[in-house]
C-alpha cells in the first residue's frame, strides 16, 4: 500500500549544481540535504523543504521537462509567486484548475515546476 510521495526527481546537466542551488536555496527557500556519499559521486544535489523533497540527479543527455512536472502546494501563493519574481524567476500565472491558484516556473536548466494553493473563495 503507499502511503506517501517520498520524493520528486529532475534530470539536470553535468555541472549545474551552482546554478541548481541558487534556485532552489536562494529562489524557493529549499534546504540542501546531504546525499548519501555513494550518490554524491554522480553529482547532483537534493533539497527539502518540510517533508517535501526534490532531487535533481545528473543526466548527460539532459533535456529539461517542458510538460512533466512536479506539482508544489503552497502556503500564501501571491507572496511566493512575488519572491520568485523579486529573485528573477518566470512566474506565469494559470487560472484553469478549478478550486486552486497556480502558476508555473522554470528552474536554471528548463524544468517546468508548477505551485499551486486551493483557493479559499471556492
Amino acid at each position: 500500500m503507499l502511503s506517501a510521495v517520498d520524493h520528486v526527481q529532475l534530470a539536470a546537466p553535468p555541472g549545474s549544481e551552482d546554478a541548481l542551488r541558487a534556485y532552489y536555496g536562494s529562489v524557493l527557500g529549499m534546504t540542501e540535504i546531504p546525499k548519501p556519499p555513494v550518490l554524491a559521486a554522480r553529482g547532483g544535489c537534493w533539497f527539502a523543504a518540510g517533508p517535501v523533497q526534490l532531487h535533481l540527479g545528473v543526466e548527460e543527455d539532459f533535456r529539461p521537462a517542458r510538460k512533466a512536472h512536479p506539482g508544489l502546494r503552497v502556503t500564501g501563493i501571491e507572496a511566493y509567486a512575488e519572491r520568485l519574481t523579486a529573485r528573477g524567476a518566470l512566474v506565469v500565472w494559470d487560472g484553469n484548475l478549478p478550486g486552486h491558484r497556480r502558476f508555473y516556473s522554470e528552474d536554471p536548466v528548463g524544468n517546468r515546476l508548477e505551485f499551486l494553493e486551493p483557493d479559499p473563495a471556492v
